[in-house]
């Protein structure tokens, strides 16, 4: 694919930078652009991406749904972004290890949008429930007022404004607004950051504005308060901040670029990069936000048949009225399931 302008003589032309269409029909040819080894390694990685997508946060998903007692309204986030993510892997880095094999993105066009459609919704839910996480965690440290305190009732409303507001982002291409299509290397599909139109460009920019640049101003700020006083959560949240950036950083720089320099040709393999960035999410928030304990080895056991008493502690971080984080009491795993 070449990412090449539209503009011809100052008119815009988008049909000219259209990528070459992907096929029709299930199992069409498609020729492909990058070497066969090249694929082969996308498709490892990608491989990957996906076990430790699903491990990860079907093990956050499985702990949360055993333990009623942790299905609090904090956690509930936490629960929620498992969900988001772990549909990140099925939807995009599982069809992708499929397609990199193949050596194109023979599934079809409806395929192709759908995959599209669906990386982009629930990535999107993921990064918003991100800042909604970082903003609640700021009301309970820093604004510990009744008026703003977290019940079950208000994470359910904030998720289901974050669920319908990025519904909102993912479905317009659909009808026009933007649109989906084949990306870099063609084995995936997203956005179609090349197309040269106004159309395009003013969905980019305020896709840029309102579902990155906004949420990202949102949680340096709320963990900037947070970390006032405490400073054993420093690491924490640099960690929070820099996976953050990995993932959604080179994927908003490319919108960016194409916008403001549409005669920039772009080679495949780096208008193809920023996706695989953000399909890498789901590895990092389940370890981030979870998994970074010791006493997930014991889950491990557990699930594996070893039926034993095992202490737990739980290994979500939470934010009480009291301190900036707070650890759960070891309970039974046995009189928890």
């Amino acid at each position: 694919i070449l990412v090449s302008p539209g503009l011809d003589s100052g008119v815009m032309d988008s049909s000219s930078a259209h990528p070459p269409p992907i096929p029709t029909e299930l199992g069409a040819a498609v020729p492909t652009i990058f070497p066969r080894l090249g694929y082969s390694i996308l498709s490892f990685l990608m491989f990957i991406n996906t076990v430790l997508s699903v491990f990860n946060n079907g093990l956050v998903i499985t702990v949360m749904l055993r333990n009623p007692s942790l299905l609090h309204p904090m956690n509930v986030f936490i629960l929620s972004l498992a969900v988001s993510d772990i549909m990140v892997g099925l939807c995009g880095s599982l069809i992708v290890t499929i397609t990199n094999y193949q050596g194109s993105f023979f599934l079809g066009h409806t395929a192709c949008v759908f995959q599209g459609f669906a990386v982009n919704y629930f990535g999107l839910v993921s990064l918003c429930t991100l800042a909604l996480l970082a903003y609640e965690r700021y009301n309970v440290v820093c604004n510990p007022r009744d008026s703003l305190k977290l019940s079950m009732r208000r994470s359910i409303m904030g998720l289901s404004f974050v669920w319908v507001f990025c519904l909102f982002w993912a479905v317009t291409p659909l009808f026009g607004w933007s649109s989906y299509g084949p990306e870099g290397v063609q084995t995936s599909c997203s956005l179609a950051w090349e197309e040269r139109s106004w159309s395009n460009y003013s969905y980019l920019i305020l896709y840029t504005i309102l579902c990155f640049i906004f949420p990202v101003v949102v949680i340096i700020y709320c963990y900037s308060k947070v970390l006032e006083g405490n400073d054993h959560a420093v690491s924490m949240v640099l960690a929070m901040i820099t996976a953050f950036f990995v993932c959604w950083l080179p994927y908003t720089v490319l919108s960016v670029v194409v916008v403001l320099d549409p005669e920039l040709y772009i080679p495949p393999l780096v208008a193809t990069m920023p996706m695989y960035f953000a399909k890498t999410s789901p590895i990092y928030n389940p370890i981030i936000y979870f998994l970074t304990n010791k006493q997930v080895s014991s889950w491990s056991v557990y699930l594996c048949g070893h039926r034993r008493e095992l202490p737990w502690l739980s290994v979500l971080l939470v934010l009480t009225e009291d301190t900036a984080l707070h650890i759960y009491r070891p309970v039974s795993l046995r009189s928890s399931l």
